[in-house]
């Protein structure tokens, strides 16, 4: 053994570990440089643009509207009330302006536990169990929020329950929902790994959502771990640490890709569920959303990266 051996090393101090870890297949060690990844979308494309948080069918158009603007191409939106919180007509309307503008369209299941009646989470340590679901009832509840979107057309859906992630991933392996539904795991679905990526592609997610703060070395050893798009937050939520990464852009897309770039504003408040009530705010958040992400893209655009 050498004088001072890596912790890294198959053959030193943790030997044992690294030896379990790659029976398993798992990664056992993050990148040691910022390694290019070979892995493609199917069009052949790294990258793509995700703006979050948007709110229903006017919030959409004030997206298409400053992206036009812009001249920013927008690849999925994504909103956060969930399915419940809006009305059919507000869903099929979304729904059809992401098919004529050939953008991915993905909702929140509308049921979780932070707007049950239990208490742990809103409690000061609780919040981890926000996006779950409590007891039975909730799961089915979920499930029929689900079908219900499917019904109206929808095709995407965020899912921030590990349990309704493996029911809606056997319900597409059975026919229950279509083979082409998307199950996009939510950031508050914390993936912040290999072994948890793995398991969560396993169960049947389209897309990962990676935790904020993830240096570009974890995220590189993520990516050797599984096959499916990553979706990292450029700029995040304040309530998820608000990190801005702007200059970050082409070393993220290098070591993620497939990767959805997502941008949402700092120093804003939140907007879940989203109403008539603030309406402006949803509308210029998403306007500034896109704002953001334009920036974003400049950091590919001025150093001549392609595709």
């Amino acid at each position: 053994m050498a004088n001072w051996p890596s912790t890294r090393d198959p053959k030193g101090p943790m030997k044992k570990s690294i030896s379990l870890l790659k029976n398993q297949g798992v990664q056992s060690q993050d990148a040691d440089a910022i390694p290019e990844s070979a892995k493609r979308f199917k069009d052949g494309s790294r990258w793509k643009i995700e703006i979050p948080s948007v709110e229903g069918p006017a919030a959409f158009k004030v997206v298409l509207e400053e992206a036009k603007k812009r001249k920013l191409k927008i690849d999925r939106i994504s909103q956060g009330s969930g399915i419940m919180m809006q009305t059919d007509d507000e869903i099929a309307e979304m729904v059809a302006i992401g098919k004529k503008e050939k953008i991915e369209v993905c909702l929140f299941v509308g049921p979780r536990a932070a707007w049950d009646i239990g208490k742990q989470p809103v409690s000061s340590a609780g919040g981890v169990a926000a996006p779950t679901l409590r007891g039975a009832d909730q799961l089915r509840y979920a499930v029929e929020d689900v079908l219900h979107g499917a019904s109206l057309g929808l095709r995407s859906v965020l899912v921030g329950d590990l349990g309704l992630l493996a029911v809606l991933g056997e319900a597409k392996k059975k026919g229950d929902l279509p083979k082409d539904f998307i199950l996009k795991t939510s950031v508050a679905l914390p993936c912040t790994n290999p072994a948890t990526a793995k398991i969560l592609e396993e169960l049947g997610a389209s897309t990962l959502n990676l935790a904020t703060d993830l240096s570009l070395q974890q995220i590189a050893a993520i990516r050797a771990q599984v096959d499916v798009p990553l979706d990292v937050y450029v700029e995040g939520p304040d309530d998820f640490g608000g990190a801005v990464r702007h200059y970050e852009v082409p070393d993220l897309v290098r070591v993620a890709a497939p990767v959805y770039l997502k941008f949402t504003v700092r120093n804003s408040p939140g907007l879940y569920p989203s109403g008539g009530h603030i309406q402006g705010l949803v509308e210029s958040t998403a306007r500034e959303r896109v704002r953001r992400a334009s920036i974003g893209h400049s950091m590919l655009t001025r150093y001549d990266y392609k595709g």
